[in-house]
């Protein structure tokens, strides 16, 4: 059964989102619905994984980590001047 799901999202997102859907030609919908599912597979995924290696992750920080909160800093500061 289908359901209604109402969200908020900055104009530029959904623009580029139709803009993405047409060109794929589908649905904003069904890009929505087949994101919940890969992450909700993602989930499942995880959850399979044993505690031990769960202990493990994130041991060794990604090197791409600090370039993207610097990236989110100054996005936040530009958007909020």
């Amino acid at each position: 059964m289908d359901t209604k799901l109402t969200i908020k999202l900055d104009e530029h997102i959904i623009e580029s989102a139709k803009k993405y859907a047409k060109e794929r030609n589908t649905s904003l919908s069904k890009l929505v619905a087949n994101y919940f599912n890969k992450i909700s597979m993602e989930t499942m995924v995880e959850e399979e994984i044993t505690p031990l290696i769960k202990s493990l992750t994130g041991i060794v920080p990604h090197i791409s980590e600090v370039d993207e909160k610097e990236a989110y800093s100054k996005y936040l500061t530009e958007k909020y001047k």
